[in-house]
């Protein structure tokens, strides 16, 4: 770790105080790496309820920053859905010297002052996944619009016909993230005029639980018969959904969209429990995201690394990287997730699920 000036020294005590809104000073030293140092990357994920944090992004950014940059360091924190708790693991990461963070915010407002602190502090903030409010530096995602765009599209043509007259439950994400909203409105880009929003739920912290708890009350104002089709988030909220039709009863399931293409979302397409998810490549969003923190730790400009600008609540024309969702359904399995090399058929095709993969035209 390279040698700041004294002001950053003194920051512990009080970037710590800005926990209790107390005021900060300005401070931060201007000596930037160059490409030969290392530097200490901070990355801040919002969960372990999503499988994906922990299966998937972590390892993909951790391996990727350490190919592009082989004498970096990273420091890694978890929020488990705790927005003071991921303030501290900022407060503590440049604290400690971080040179540049990766933040997947827990609450994308909450987190503003936070953001704050840390540019005072000269330490930018790139936001991964959820456009964070504040002064963050970079962002690096996917197009959330066209998540729900595809969901929607699934969702009509899997009820065959694109006419009213159909009836269906919208089981949207946590409304403390801004890809929540993006992903329902998009979805209702489709969906309004073509078939009846029986019930619409937001989901706290994006889990399977809250999502069975909305599903199960759906069921109980509608009726099962009364719901063609259930408009998910994501696959974790797919779960819950689908966990809350069969314990009503419900044995000809309709059609459930998701997003992730969570290992266990995959197997109940392959069994019929749900239609569809959105496969968002992390390989790629991991690779940008490492790629623009390696790039601004060097201090180089973000938008070297961008291919467009977006704009949040507080924030114009931040430099960010917005790739490319796809929409899998049975079919797409082997062309998609099993030749792109996400799964194996082996490990997706469980002994229980032989049957089922067989009828898929997925064998090993």
């Amino acid at each position: 770790m390279r040698n700041r000036p004294s002001p950053r020294r003194h920051l512990v005590a009080v970037l710590a105080a800005a926990l209790l809104a107390l005021p900060l000073a300005a401070c931060g030293g201007d000596d930037e790496p160059t490409a030969g140092e290392g530097f200490t990357v901070g990355l801040l994920l919002p969960s372990r309820a999503v499988p994906r944090w922990e299966h998937a992004d972590r390892p993909l950014i951790e391996a990727k920053l350490k190919a592009l940059c082989p004498a970096c360091t990273v420091e890694y924190a978890n929020a488990e859905n705790d927005v003071m708790r991921q303030r501290q693991q900022l407060i503590s990461m440049v604290t400690k010297g971080a040179e540049v963070l990766i933040l997947d915010a827990a609450d994308a407002r909450a987190m503003r002052s936070s953001i704050q602190e840390a540019r005072r502090a000269g330490v930018p903030v790139i936001a991964y996944d959820r456009l964070a409010e504040g002064p963050i530096t970079g962002y690096v995602s996917f197009d959330g619009r066209q998540v729900g765009r595809l969901q929607g599209e699934a969702l009509l043509k899997a009820m065959d016909r694109r006419a009213a007259g159909h009836d269906i439950v919208m089981v949207n994400g946590d409304p403390t993230s801004p890809n929540a909203a993006l992903y329902r409105n998009g979805a209702l880009s489709v969906l309004t005029g073509e078939v009846r929003i029986g019930r619409s739920y937001d989901t706290l912290d994006w889990s399977t639980q809250h999502a069975h708890t909305n599903m199960s009350a759906a069921i109980a104002a509608l009726g099962p018969d009364r719901i063609d089709g259930v408009l998910a988030a994501n696959d974790s909220i797919a779960a819950g959904v689908v966990a809350a039709l069969k314990s009503a009863g419900v044995t000809r399931l309709p059609p459930v969209t998701g997003q992730d293409a969570d290992l266990d979302a995959v197997r109940r397409i392959v069994k019929g429990e749900q239609y569809m998810t959105v496969y968002k490549p992390f390989e790629k969003e991991a690779a940008a995201v490492a790629a623009m923190a390696v790039a601004v730790g060097r201090g180089e400009d973000p938008r070297d690394s961008a291919t467009t600008t977006v704009d949040s609540p507080t924030t114009e024309d931040i430099p960010a990287v917005l790739l490319t969702p796809v929409a899998v359904t049975v079919d797409d399995i082997e062309p998609i997730l099993v030749e792109g090399g996400r799964y194996t058929v082996a490990r997706i095709c469980t002994p229980p699920l032989r049957a089922a993969c067989d009828r898929a035209g997925l064998t090993p």
